[in-house]
């Protein structure tokens, strides 16, 4: 067992050198296609985490200052309560405010550790009647004694979740291409390393060897390739996850209900090594098929 081993890394060593420049090209290749697909894949979380309130027909929020007042906030409620405009209503205190930011970034302590429960403001989460009547219950709460800010689900975030989604097909479909061009390179490289071997390779199958055991050392050099690639990208999907938080700290308004945290990187980037591992060896598996069937 240790002297195959012991063959199947060399071997591999070997071909993988001797193709450098193949070799090269299809890891590059693995790699820009699965950053381009985590990266969408990235943004579509970040997404989700932000519209989550809206897509439970949430189309307002009403924040409150940190140090509002419990009469300011009941005098709100009891407002939310007559008016004939909203539907219903949910109150978010500190604590529970508290309780959803440790949740959102519990991959994160430093930052948990850093925020005082104090300066989490409380709010109310309302669902209108009929969405056109967002803008008017809005303006009636803006200003109001206690009241920091009230966050509509403006046009403007609908246009933006229109466009992303476009954006979302689109780079789909390229790291598709792409995925499926690093895929063909593969198959090219394992071929061409099978066209120069092919003489040792009839010899060994004179002798007895098997096609498993003249395949394995193929399919792991298709499998370097992959997963080196698909390595690249999720170092590539981390390094954006730290890029997009730090575009949200920095972020007004709604945008700052958006968030993507360490855990959704690191979930989406063991994706990706899945699917590179898989399509190095698929495409060596498919480029030998020509040379095993003789």
């Amino acid at each position: 067992m240790a002297f195959k081993l012991d063959y199947f890394a060399r071997e591999t060593m070997v071909s993988l050198r001797r193709n450098l420049v193949m070799t090269l090209a299809g890891i590059l290749t693995v790699a820009v296609s699965l950053f381009l697909f985590g990266g969408v894949v990235l943004l579509s979380r970040m997404v989700d985490h932000g519209t989550a309130r809206w897509k439970e027909g949430v189309e307002l929020e009403v924040f409150f200052v940190p140090t509002a007042t419990q009469q300011q906030i009941d005098d709100v409620q009891q407002e939310l309560k007559d008016s004939p405009n909203v539907k219903k209503f949910r109150f978010i205190s500190k604590k529970e405010a508290l309780d959803l930011f440790k949740r959102f970034f519990a991959d994160q302590p430093e930052l948990v550790e850093a925020v005082d429960p104090d300066t989490l403001p409380p709010s109310f989460r309302v669902v209108p009647k009929d969405p056109e009547l967002t803008e008017t219950i809005a303006v009636q709460f803006r200003g109001r004694p206690g009241v920091d800010e009230v966050l509509t689900a403006q046009e403007q975030v609908r246009r933006m979740l229109h466009a992303i989604s476009w954006i979302r097909r689109l780079f789909f479909a390229i790291s598709g291409v792409l995925l499926l061009s690093s895929f063909f390179l593969i198959v090219n490289t394992i071929r061409l390393a099978t066209y120069a071997r092919r003489r040792e390779i009839q010899i060994m199958k004179l002798v007895g060897a098997t096609n498993w055991f003249i395949r394995i050392p193929f399919m792991l050099e298709g499998l370097v390739q992959g997963a080196a690639g698909a390595g690249l990208a999720f170092g590539a999907v981390y390094v954006l996850q730290q890029i997009l938080s730090d575009l949200v700290v920095r972020s007004e308004g709604v945008f700052r209900s958006f968030f993507i945290t360490t855990g959704d990187a690191v979930g989406i980037g063991l994706w990706v090594l899945v699917i590179g591992g898989v399509v190095g060896v698929a495409g060596s598996a498919i480029g030998l098929r020509r040379f095993l069937d003789v």
